[in-house]
């Protein structure tokens, strides 16, 4: 168990640097990840930015989640289950698009004037602060790919194994400290895991690392 995100992500950091891997760029998934990614950005002595996906919701169900949407459009579905679903193509397109445009506010929300990172030919790494069905993660994934990044690692502290597994398939590299064989939800492996609001988040894309 954790104490908090930020000290899961100076462990992260650490298992990070002793793995060599070359991280140029790192990219926390808001609001949670950010928390998570500032120290590990700090120890990896490397940018912090943000990378953004929305859930896409099943029919008559918005809390289950079917895939996501990244804010570039790229997205993930969730396959086995939109076939037991059988949610309708246009449906899926439709929603695709309204949660990319919903990324793409909350990245404009978080980046500011800054605008966009270039990631071409960098060793980047993505990180959350846990891993639940991988939707999310897994949409972010492949907008960091389309962006031209060298090389994707995925960081995160905990994450249930048939995710992992699912991240496994689209990052080059996978670094989570906990693959417990029973996971419920993220927080049960923090002792303090309380949410997040954008302004506190927001301070952790300062320089200057959080105290």
């Amino acid at each position: 168990m954790f104490q908090d995100r930020l000290a899961a992500g100076e462990q992260l950091g650490e298992r990070l640097a002793e793995r060599g891997l070359g991280i140029g760029v790192v990219l926390g998934i808001p609001r949670g990840g950010l928390p998570v990614a500032r120290p590990v950005a700090d120890v990896l002595e490397c940018p912090l930015d943000v990378v953004v996906a929305s859930k896409i919701g099943a029919p008559h169900n918005a809390e289950l989640a079917i895939g996501a949407s990244a804010a570039d459009g790229s997205a993930w579905y969730n396959d086995t289950l939109i076939d037991r679903l059988d949610v309708e193509t246009d449906y899926l397109e439709q929603e695709r698009e309204h949660e990319a445009e919903a990324a793409r506010e909350k990245e404009h929300r978080y980046r500011g004037a800054a605008g966009e990172r270039d990631l071409d030919g960098e060793v980047v790494a993505v990180v959350d602060d846990g891993l639940a069905t991988g939707a999310t993660a897994l949409a972010c994934l492949r907008q960091v790919r389309e962006a031209g990044a060298e090389r994707v690692v995925f960081a995160v502290p905990v994450g249930s194994q048939n995710a992992i597994a699912r991240v496994e398939r689209e990052a080059e590299e996978v670094v989570c400290i906990e693959t417990p064989d029973r996971f419920g939800a993220v927080g049960q492996f923090y002792r303090t895991f309380e949410q997040v609001p954008d302004e506190e988040a927001l301070k952790y894309l300062e320089r200057e690392s959080a105290s």
